[in-house]
């Protein structure tokens, strides 16, 4: 199937590594030149070399902090046009409800749900005035089912869901489509950090914690960041324009919904 955007350019954040660079490479072997970010810059530069490598596309590196006004202002100034979007931040750490701050639940808003919108907010009125534009949000699943030990993550994504929700219904009859990607588990670095929160705290192996997790899921194992990349993709394909503020779940079939 030809996704329709070879010559597009995309911003991907987080892209260094796991789904971020999922999503990065996808894009790539459909020929979309790529503005990648993350904090690290060795790691971006590595994964970012790969990619030319592999692909053949121009791929422009800018390593700063995403979350902050500052890390956004220079990424914005080295992307430039974006036809593409895709925001994705790490999720603030675990705990339980009596522990967090205001300050805790301030910088997890500025994470994972005002940066996505600032975000947006900067490149939405350019792929308006070009009348073409795709904005995939990765959030969670814990948007649909919430996790206890993740309510920081809980509430900022669910924010951010409900200013998609309104938000592509205003643009997408300028050929600006935005929706989001909620990832299950998946074997990336948070993923083992996970598994080894597990084994430490019941004295069991990593593939111990790992195989009881997966045990968890119908198809008995861990999404792949390609399979991750690829429905990104897509989202961000001449194939999506009538699919528009949609919540698309990659977990394995791990939440029993029906709808």
């Amino acid at each position: 199937m030809d996704l329709g955007i070879k010559g597009k350019r995309a911003l991907v954040c987080a892209s260094s590594k796991g789904l971020g660079r999922g999503c990065a490479e996808a894009l790539a072997a459909e020929g979309v030149s790529l503005v990648m970010n993350a904090r690290g810059a060795e790691a971006l530069e590595a994964t970012a070399q790969a990619i030319r490598d592999a692909h053949g596309v121009e791929v422009i590196t800018v390593a700063a902090d995403i979350t902050t006004e500052e890390g956004r202002a220079e990424v914005l100034e080295a992307a430039g046009q974006v036809d593409i979007l895709v925001t994705n931040a790490g999720g603030p750490p675990p705990g339980m409800w009596p522990d967090w701050t205001r300050d805790d639940f301030i910088k997890a808003l500025d994470a994972n749900m005002l940066t996505p919108i600032a975000l947006m907010q900067a490149t939405l009125p350019g792929m308006m005035e070009r009348g073409w534009g795709r904005v995939v949000n990765i959030t969670s699943q814990s948007v649909k089912s919430p996790i206890g030990v993740l309510g920081l993550s809980n509430s900022a994504r669910t924010g951010l869901t409900g200013f998609v929700a309104g938000t592509a219904r205003q643009v997408c009859d300028k050929g600006v489509i935005i929706n989001n990607l909620l990832p299950g588990i998946h074997d990336t670095d948070r993923a083992k950090s996970l598994d080894t929160g597990v084994s430490e705290q019941q004295g069991i192996s990593i593939d111990e914690a790992k195989a009881q997790r997966c045990a968890t899921i119908p198809v008995h194992r861990y999404g792949t960041r390609d399979e991750f990349g690829a429905t990104c993709a897509f989202l961000c394909s001449q194939h999506v324009g009538f699919m528009v503020g949609q919540n698309i779940l990659l977990d394995g079939g791990a939440l029993p919904y029906t709808l």
